[in-house]
């Protein structure tokens, strides 16, 4: 079945760096627009960044544009998120899903901006 599996989010300070990626399975990978969401405690989910099929053309939340960059490995099947210059307010649970899918969501992962 379609699965996501998250990884590399973890504590770190304001203005630091954090490579997220998410692996996936269970359909043809190098097919789909993939996209990475984002949770805060006690809000919905939110778009972050999403990747066309082959890495031509990205999209991101007014929120991150700039400082994070959306990127895919086909050949792993996997999506990543690279995001610099973080800030407090990216704190929150990052998912990856097909975009405009109605997957199942993955465990996800956290990422916690403080100082």
């Amino acid at each position: 079945q379609v699965q996501f599996v998250e990884s590399g989010g973890g504590l770190v300070q304001p203005g630091g760096s954090l490579r997220l990626s998410c692996a996936a399975s269970g359909f043809a990978f190098s097919a789909y627009r993939m996209s990475w969401y984002r949770q805060i405690l006690g809000a919905e989910r939110e778009f972050v960044a999403s990747i066309s099929p082959i890495g031509g053309t990205t999209n991101y939340a007014d929120s991150v544009k700039g400082r994070f960059t959306i990127s895919r490995d086909n050949g792993k099947n996997t999506v990543f998120l690279q995001m610099n210059s973080l800030k407090p307010e990216d704190t929150a649970v990052y998912y990856c899903k097909r975009t405009n899918f109605n997957d199942v969501w993955g465990q996800g992962t956290q990422v916690i901006v403080s100082s």
